[in-house]
């Protein structure tokens, strides 16, 4: 048996001051007044049951935290492990697409240089035809540019439609008309002289008047 102060006995049992009071109260624990201090009269071989529930509770905190931490760890293994796995396969990826450019240009680079030899092989067939087969001028065709580029001769007694109506200075809008009657009448009218595309006239020979007015 021993004998504590009030305070030693709630430090001994865990609790407070006034839980150790309340004790002395209920009878649970003898009290003895020494020298004017209030003593509580203990079993000290007893156990300490606070102290026994605070390492209980302590042990058991830290089964759970060391449970915590190894399931943390577990986690983060498997987590690094799918990184892993996850860089190998974007890694595989990469060269696959990386492959893949190379045999597309690859490709396109053959088919560009099949398209330039064609090229070449026309080219040089065309020049070689041009060569050996100089263009050949139809008759036809000569006489008809000799035709348009014919003008008529200075002492002609024909004279362009255009030039004639300029000469009597007659207006634009009233110009353009008689050119309609002109390319309207140009195939049946045998006084219409057309060459190069142009309207020519004979005033001496032929009469106009119903067709410029």
């Amino acid at each position: 048996m021993a004998n504590m102060t009030i305070l030693e006995a709630a430090e001994h049992f865990g609790v407070s001051k006034e839980a150790i009071h309340n004790r002395v109260r209920r009878g649970s624990l003898s009290v003895e007044v020494v020298n004017g201090i209030k003593l509580v009269t203990i079993d000290a071989s007893a156990p300490k049951k606070q102290q026994q529930v605070k390492r209980k509770a302590t042990a058991t905190t830290q089964v759970n935290n060391d449970k915590y931490y190894t399931l943390l760890e577990e986690q983060n293994t498997q987590l690094q492990a799918k990184v892993e796995k996850f860089e190998q396969e974007v890694s595989k990826l990469r060269d696959q697409k990386e492959n893949m450019l190379i045999e597309e240009r690859v490709k396109i680079e053959q088919i560009y240089r099949d398209k330039d030899e064609q090229l070449k092989s026309i080219l040089h067939t065309l020049s070689s035809e041009l060569m050996l087969k100089p263009p050949v001028v139809e008759k036809e065709e000569h006489l008809e540019a000799e035709i348009e580029l014919e003008e008529p001769k200075k002492n002609s007694e024909l004279i362009s439609l255009k030039k004639y109506l300029k000469s009597q200075n007659i207006s634009k809008k009233r110009s353009e008309k008689i050119k309609a009657r002109f390319k309207k009448k140009a195939k049946n009218e045998k006084k219409i002289i057309v060459l190069s595309g142009k309207y020519y006239i004979d005033i001496i020979k032929y009469d106009y008047t119903d067709l410029i007015k």
